[in-house]
């Protein structure tokens, strides 16, 4: 049995890999090793990955069609699919959204495409996919439920996250597909993106930079701590939805949607409190208006996840944030 893991030189998929690795299993990984942040830190979330036992790596766009197919021709061991590469970022699908149509809409046409091939065979035991917590909008009620509306998008980024549930959805239909979404809320930790507000706050401070604070600070979101959202995404990969009955999906579809998040909100100043802290800087704020695409509050209801696989995040920010700054400061050898 290999494990396929898309994005794994991405933040959350290079964790997945070393938690997998771990446990003693194949892993294939893939990834592009884009320059939508710097590659470098990719390159070197790889580093820490070579070398492990049963891990190997291909440099594969997903949205390259022929590619994609040939992987899946040629692995003929992948039973699972973490499938976590995408193109993120709500602010920059305002300068850039054809990345988002290419990535985040064909990359996971093909890679469903890949797992309609394994499933024909009778080898796939199940795909778990990243959603994301942006596809419930502007949504005022909390905490959010996966049982609320998620037909209002407030960016194109999470317009393509709530398509990708959609083909899930369709592809587990017709091809009875085991297929699991996980609704990512705010994730922070070592080895993030430099596109995140732990990350670019952080860097911001050290170089003694303002730190842009949108919607003049009132702001609260779900920050889940990566090892939390990694132990959730194992303990779901390891519990395909039934085909059919009432442990399957809606209509007795094998298809499911879950929140994962901290289910604890945090006021972002309390955040840059916490994050003064443990950096012993002051922060310089210029506060800023809300931007297009973005929302006040994230809070996951994550009742299902916890029923079904016993989800229970640990980790605080007053944890978190400081771990953050530790690897921070020993990846920069500051």
């Amino acid at each position: 049995m290999t494990i396929l893991v898309t994005g794994a030189a991405g933040f959350i998929g290079s964790h997945v890999v070393r938690d997998l690795a771990a446990r003693g299993q194949r892993v294939v990984g893939i990834d592009n090793l884009n320059d939508y942040y710097d590659p470098t830190l990719k390159q070197a979330r790889l580093a820490t990955l070579n070398g492990l036992d049963g891990f190997t790596f291909e440099k594969i766009d997903i949205a390259d069609r022929a590619a994609i197919e040939d992987l899946f021709a040629r692995r003929g061991d992948i039973t699972r699919i973490v499938h976590l590469a995408a193109q993120a970022g709500v602010r920059y699908s305002l300068e850039n959204p054809h990345a988002y149509i290419e990535a985040n809409i064909l990359g996971q046409l093909n890679i469903l495409e890949g797992a309609r091939r394994l499933a024909a065979e009778g080898r796939l035991e199940h795909m778990v996919y990243a959603s994301s917590s942006s596809v419930y909008g502007g949504n005022t009620k909390v905490p959010f439920s996966t049982d609320d509306r998620v037909d209002t998008p407030v960016s194109l980024y999470a317009a393509t996250k709530r398509s990708d549930e959609l083909m899930g959805h369709c592809y587990s239909h017709l091809y009875r597909i085991p297929m699991t979404g996980l609704r990512f809320f705010t994730v922070y930790g070592p080895w993030g993106r430099p596109d995140m507000a732990a990350y670019l706050f952080t860097d911001a401070m050290v170089k003694g930079r303002p730190i842009k604070v949108f919607n003049n600070g009132d702001m609260r979101r779900d920050f889940t701590f990566v090892r939390d959202i990694v132990a959730g995404v194992l303990a779901v990969l390891d519990g395909p939805p039934a085909d059919g009955g009432e442990a399957a999906g809606p209509d007795g579809v094998p298809h499911r949607v879950y929140n994962i998040g901290n289910n604890r909100p945090e006021p972002l100043m309390r955040m840059i409190e916490v994050l003064e802290d443990a950096l012993g800087i002051k922060a310089e704020i210029d506060f800023q208006p809300m931007q297009p695409g973005d929302v006040r509050e994230t809070y996951a209801d994550i009742s299902a996840i916890a029923r079904d696989f016993g989800y229970a995040p640990t980790t605080p920010i007053d944890v978190g944030i400081p771990e953050f700054v530790a690897w921070y400061r020993d990846y920069h050898t500051l």
